[in-house]
């Protein structure tokens, strides 16, 4: 199956391109919306009033700590006729909904639930660029879209993102930076520490322009809930670095790359090293089986000395191995309906070239489309 990515180039101050990304994509945004209010409800036991009074709160330290960030939302609020506060939920939903999982121990979220990312170093690659890969695994009805943005003061950006959702969380810049995410809960994790939040720390790391400014943007300051960023940059032939970067409220852990590859999911490797307890219940278990298998094709491959290709990579973002709770993601259809996860979006960056492929749904069904910056 052929699907067309939906792209969105965006050019202006960052009022336009909120403005332009609000009004081209008004009917997902209003759609999003639904989708988001009606599940932070049902599966995180918040009320709409309760949602909005936090996204108040976030705006003001969204408007403090990155103001050109704040300017986006306001001109997607404008272009898609929505009210600012709704829209500073969608962008903070990442804290709304992962200090909630925090706090109601996930017992409402089903095992279904995950993202599976990994890097290939220029070594480890057959043309010699630095390849990122992720499967992002969410909820099947939220709608997503892809933004060419030509900044005015800054790296061009090619990303995904949710429609309404400012800052990208799986793309690359004009200067050879990558990012790929995996979210994770612990036992720290709370929306009440105000710090800056998660979709506005993935908007700062693709407009750096080096891979030590992108790490900075992680490192500084306390977070309001865990996550995982897998970074990378190339600006020469051959020549590359990647980095995994779990971060806590409090912590950080940094992991290389083990014989020119390095993964991950949706759990921390050494969660004791950070101050936290890891929330890992048995529905979340999967996600140890996700990253056990995706090791598992990276050591029968890169790390034995082959070289990855673009088919290769897409065969391990293909992989069905213990489905449906596996790389490729499918729902559970011994599940209700509302708790069902599946793949639905999955990327493979070439940062040399500055270019991605993708799919809108499961890539073992639908084939990889091209974008470039």
């Amino acid at each position: 199956m052929k699907t067309k990515l939906p792209v969105l180039t965006l050019t202006g101050s960052p009022h336009q391109i909120g403005y332009k990304h609000g009004k081209k994509a008004r009917q997902e945004i209003q759609h999003n919306l639904e989708i988001y209010f009606r599940r932070f409800q049902s599966e995180t036991e918040l009320s709409h009033d309760v949602a909005l009074s936090r996204a108040a709160k976030f705006l003001k330290v969204i408007t403090k700590a990155s103001p050109e960030y704040a300017e986006t939302m306001k001109g997607v609020a404008a272009g898609s006729s929505q009210e600012i506060l709704d829209i500073t939920a969608l962008n903070v939903r990442y804290e709304l909904m992962y200090s909630q999982f925090s706090k109601i121990g996930l017992k409402p979220i089903p095992k279904t639930f995950g993202c599976t990312a990994f890097a290939a170093l220029p070594t480890a690659v057959e043309n010699g660029h630095l390849i990122m890969a992720q499967n992002w695994d969410w909820i099947p009805e939220v709608k997503g879209l892809f933004l060419k943005i030509r900044n005015e003061n800054g790296p061009d950006v090619l990303s995904f993102t949710e429609a309404g959702v400012v800052g990208g969380k799986i793309g690359l810049n004009s200067e050879g930076v990558g990012l790929l995410i995996n979210g994770i809960v612990s036992s720290k994790d709370d929306w009440a520490r105000l710090k800056k939040p998660f979709h506005v720390r993935c908007w700062e790391i693709l407009r750096s322009k080096t891979l030590g400014r992108a790490v900075k943007v992680i490192a500084q300051g306390q977070r309001n809930c865990s996550a995982n960023f897998i970074l990378g940059q190339q600006k020469k032939i051959g020549l590359g670095k990647a980095v995994d970067i779990e971060s806590a409220p409090e912590a950080l852990c940094e992991v290389g790359p083990d014989r020119g590859a390095l993964a991950h999911t949706n759990h921390f490797s050494n969660p004791r090293k950070l101050g936290v307890r890891q929330v890992l219940d048995e529905e979340r278990l999967s996600t140890l089986q996700r990253y056990r298998r995706i090791q598992k094709l990276l050591d029968g491959t890169v790390r034995v000395g082959q070289k990855l290709s673009l088919a290769g990579a897409q065969n391990m973002l293909r992989d069905h191995y213990g489905k449906p709770e596996s790389v490729c993601r499918h729902s559970n259809m011994k599940l209700p309906e509302y708790e069902r996860y599946e793949t639905v979006v999955s990327v493979i960056m070439d940062l040399y070239a500055r270019k991605l492929w993708a799919t809108v749904g499961s890539p073992c069904v639908t084939e990889y489309q091209s974008l470039a910056l």
